[in-house]
């Protein structure tokens, strides 16, 4: 599955999660409202996020495979994949070069680094 979207599609994948389980007429209402949408463009742009296999419309009822953390988790992990050749110690020294880490910083990745090392 590909976990990749541009700006408006997650501003579009925002409304569902925020809303859902939603009708497809209710998502067309906040789409025209939130992003000044058409109704047919609600529609093509959710058969083209559904045929992804993110969200689904069954029976006008539309609700989402993945959460949005779910969806946030996968996507930065193919990012890391696909431009630091999976390293994450690769994207930490880009991420952090010109930047100092505050205190707080450091701690919080090393709770993280302890929780997730010990798996």
């Amino acid at each position: 599955m590909e976990y990749r979207l541009g700006e408006i599609e997650m501003k579009f994948a925002d409304l569902i999660w925020e809303h859902e389980p939603l009708s497809s007429g209710e998502l067309a209402g906040l789409s025209k409202e939130a992003l000044n949408w058409k109704k047919s463009t609600t529609y093509t742009v959710l058969r083209r996020i559904c045929d992804r296999g993110l969200f689904r419309n069954e029976n006008g009822v539309v609700t989402s495979c993945v959460t949005k953390k779910e969806f946030l988790s996968k996507q930065s992990e193919q990012f890391v994949d696909n431009t630091f050749g999976g390293s994450l110690p690769g994207f930490l020294a880009a991420f952090t070069s010109g930047r100092k880490l505050s205190d707080k910083d450091v701690e919080e990745l090393r709770r993280i680094i302890e929780e997730n090392g010990r798996k």
